[in-house]
């Protein structure tokens, strides 16, 4: 089975782990403090917290931002449910605003629309690797005294208006799962240009431990005291991953541009196919393309996908509308909430996009799509 998506892991990623093997720090160590600060530089500078996964990113990123119950957080459907259920686990309301019909990118307006006083976190999701709108975003969250969240786990290494993703919102975080544009096995990370904001990451992915003599309540201990003020997790990023993402951070630039040339193919070679939509691309984005999201016209993206994955291309679907999940159904959650959204699900179809998918392979691809839709 041809895959959709798939990691690029080479001798250099395998001898850095060695590396970290061999010496003396599995975790917390040298490893994460110089991935955090490549990362940094990749995301235009901002301060780097690296975790567990991209699920452990945005929850330490609303953690961050003090969200709690009695607050709401307005978001995408077209997304995957970690960018709404991490909100919910720590008791805020998710409030779901209609997507753009073209681009499945949250809309400005729609996400105006569902502003209320409660409003504390915009978190707006880079589908497919194409950055949102964030001017109109920073407007939208600035008019509710919200802070702006970009959900990048697809669209690390993309830029907006020519800044790179990572520096544009409040808080943006990153997923590092093995289809992902640059991979640390599992992973993630939450950047932010604010120091109180990364300082409040830092701590709930250690536990919420302090170890800051100055800032303790229990003063007659010794040197071995630290302490807990506000819970957190154990969502560290050991070194022995880190290592591998310190390896894709250098080739992060080689795999985007193979991946732009594989949406520029696929452009090519399917622009004539009838019964099929190819996705939108603003012009003042730089997409990092992790997903190649066609559309299958006329009802029939079922039979496509089984056709696909019959003739052993493994195609995907992303993603189910968060709030059709059963446990957003339980809490009442209705269908026809965002219109787009479900029109845009009903039709999509996600073509295999991944650096190592030779011509040849995407050849193959392109060849059954046609057979099946003529």
């Amino acid at each position: 089975m041809l895959p959709y998506g798939r990691q690029s892991i080479g001798d250099e990623e395998i001898e850095a782990v060695a590396a970290v093997l061999r010496g003396d720090w599995l975790t917390t160590g040298p490893a994460v403090r110089a991935f955090e600060a490549e990362l940094s530089t990749v995301a235009g500078g901002a301060h780097a917290v690296s975790v567990t996964s991209g699920t452990a990113a945005l929850h330490t990123a609303y953690a961050a931002a003090g969200i709690g119950p009695g607050d709401e957080v307005v978001t995408s459907p077209m997304t995957f449910v970690a960018t709404a259920s991490t909100a919910a686990l720590l008791g805020a309301t998710v409030v779901f605003a209609d997507v753009e019909p073209d681009t499945a990118l949250l809309d400005p307006a729609a996400a105006k629309a569902a502003l209320t006083d409660r409003t504390r976190v915009v978190a707006a999701v880079d589908y497919a690797g194409h950055p949102a709108d964030y001017d109109a975003l920073r407007s939208v969250a600035d008019s509710a005294g919200a802070l702006l969240l970009d959900d990048a786990a697809h669209s690390i290494g993309a830029s907006y208006r020519g800044a790179p993703v990572g520096s544009i919102a409040d808080l943006t975080t990153f997923s590092f799962f093995p289809t992902k544009n640059l991979t640390t096995a599992e992973g993630g990370a939450v950047v932010t240009g604010d120091a109180e904001l990364a300082r409040r990451a830092a701590r709930f992915r250690n536990i919420g431990l302090v170890r800051e003599a100055d800032e303790f309540r229990i003063t007659d201990q010794g040197g071995w005291h630290q302490e807990v003020h506000e819970f957190g997790l154990n969502y560290r990023l050991p070194d022995v991953l880190c290592a591998i993402g310190s390896v894709q951070l250098r080739r992060l630039s080689a795999f985007l541009s193979r991946r732009a040339e594989l949406a520029d193919r696929y452009r090519r070679l399917l622009s004539d196919v009838d019964g099929l939509a190819l996705p939108a691309q603003r012009a003042d984005v730089t997409p990092a393309w992790h997903l190649f999201p066609v559309r299958v016209l006329g009802g029939r993206r079922r039979e496509i996908y089984d056709g696909m994955r019959a003739g052993g291309i493994g195609v995907q679907v992303n993603y189910v509308p968060v709030y059709w999940h059963p446990v957003f159904a339980d809490a009442g959650y209705r269908r026809g909430l965002c219109p787009n959204a479900e029109a845009y699900y009903a039709e999509q179809l996600s073509l295999p996009m991944y650096p190592g998918l030779t011509d040849t392979d995407q050849d193959r691809v392109v060849e059954r799509l046609r057979a099946l839709l003529t």
